[in-house]
């Protein structure tokens, strides 16, 4: 720490350097594009006798600081590392997309959630793709089948929208809301979160639904399992499973490598303020 002592006519003033904000953010590791070159605390004579107090009092301020940069740091990695243990078999980046796409979320005011799905549409239907966590366990709950719009592909699907009509999944983030009796029988609502991309699934009536074509065993008759008209569809005898474990603003994340997608997401990209108008626009329509 370097001291700064400077005297003026009348009055004596000890200014001491305390540290610059650029050097407390490298201690914290914590990244800034901007900030000034020091922070100066000045004392009058009269109470000079306060500096040690006052010098304690800073560096425990720098100390909790630190303590909480690290914690908001690490949080999510050991998250990630915990969950990949748990599920082996579903790929490292897109693991780690979904939990930063999460995070995104709750960074910017939305509930915490019990539970997270993640699809993994790169996978083939014939592969079990669709991975339940219980965030709060840290534990993986289910692995199975799940079926994609007939109009996103074949066994691989390749092709999403956020149209009526499409017959094509979407990908993105999304909140599951209330589960309900439909046509389909116990089923799941669930809304969109990104402008664009799925804000329109409740409108599209996107919902998770049992499904007898979701049957492993059509795949060795037609090289797949069957599709829906965009659905997430899973298997009827876990529907009720992954219904009741998902229903009520829970997390889901289907993923693929859509290039656009992956630039433009606001919850991929943490785009700051269009979350927060997104947030605020959900809040207001009360979806």
């Amino acid at each position: 720490m370097n001291s700064l002592r400077t005297q003026r006519n009348a009055d004596t003033v000890r200014c001491i350097t305390i540290m610059s904000t650029t050097q407390i953010h490298a201690q914290c590791n914590i990244q800034t594009e901007s900030v000034p070159h020091s922070t100066l605390l000045c004392r009058h004579e009269s109470i000079y006798m306060l500096r040690p107090f006052l010098v304690r009092s800073f560096f425990l301020a720098v100390s909790s600081l630190c303590t909480l940069s690290a914690t908001a740091a690490t949080f999510p990695t050991q998250l990630n590392h915990v969950l990949k243990q748990a599920a082996p078999s579903l790929d490292a980046n897109v693991l780690s997309t979904a939990l930063s796409a999460m995070e995104c979320a709750l960074s910017h005011g939305a509930e915490p959630a019990k539970r997270l799905a993640v699809i993994d549409f790169s996978l083939p239907s014939s592969e079990k793709r669709l991975w339940i966590f219980d965030l709060h366990s840290k534990q993986l709950l289910l692995n199975d089948f799940v079926a994609h719009g007939n109009r996103s592909g074949d066994n691989f699907a390749t092709s999403f929208s956020n149209t009526n009509g499409s017959h094509k999944s979407s990908i993105g983030l999304f909140r599951t809301s209330e589960s309900y009796q439909g046509k389909h029988g116990y089923s799941l609502r669930m809304d969109g979160l990104e402008p664009g991309i799925n804000d329109r699934a409740r409108e599209r009536a996107i919902v998770i639904h049992p499904a007898a074509y979701v049957n492993p065993d059509w795949i060795q008759t037609q090289g797949r399992i069957g599709r829906s008209q965009g659905c997430p569809a899973v298997r009827p005898e876990i529907a009720r499973t992954v219904i009741d474990e998902l229903k009520g603003g829970q997390f889901m994340f289907s993923w693929y490598p859509d290039q656009q997608w992956l630039q433009s997401s606001i919850y991929l990209n943490c785009r700051s303020q269009q979350v927060a108008s997104r947030d605020t626009k959900r809040n207001t329509d009360g979806s």
